[in-house]
């Protein structure tokens, strides 16, 4: 009885602890306030249909990692109801540019 008892809490703690899964970020990049380095020109896509209607591409970009840029391509985006999409940009300042990443903005 106390056998099956352990196997019973056994089985029941891996089912539990299965949903436990922890995902490390998808782009782990640094980036300082500043780059000295203009990016380069965006690389073209190959965009296709979309996986499910009504997604949208959002473009790639370049990334400044470990002191170079380094592209991400673009990927399909579920719309967001009450959200607009913001793409990537760099931006000219201060002698150099600084990146801002895509995001989802409030209408």
């Amino acid at each position: 009885m106390k056998r099956i008892t352990f196997v019973l809490a056994s089985a029941a703690a891996v089912i539990l602890l299965s949903g436990c899964v922890v995902e490390a970020p998808r782009h782990q990049y640094y980036a300082p306030a500043v780059v000295t380095v203009a990016p380069p020109p965006p690389q073209v896509e190959v965009i296709g249909q979309p996986p499910i209607y009504g997604h949208f591409w959002t473009e790639g970009a370049w990334y400044w990692e470990s002191g170079r840029h380094v592209w991400h391509p673009g990927h399909w985006e579920a719309p967001r109801q009450g959200y607009v999409w913001v793409p990537h940009r760099w931006e000219h300042f201060n002698g150099g540019w600084r990146f801002h990443e895509g995001h989802w903005d409030r209408h």
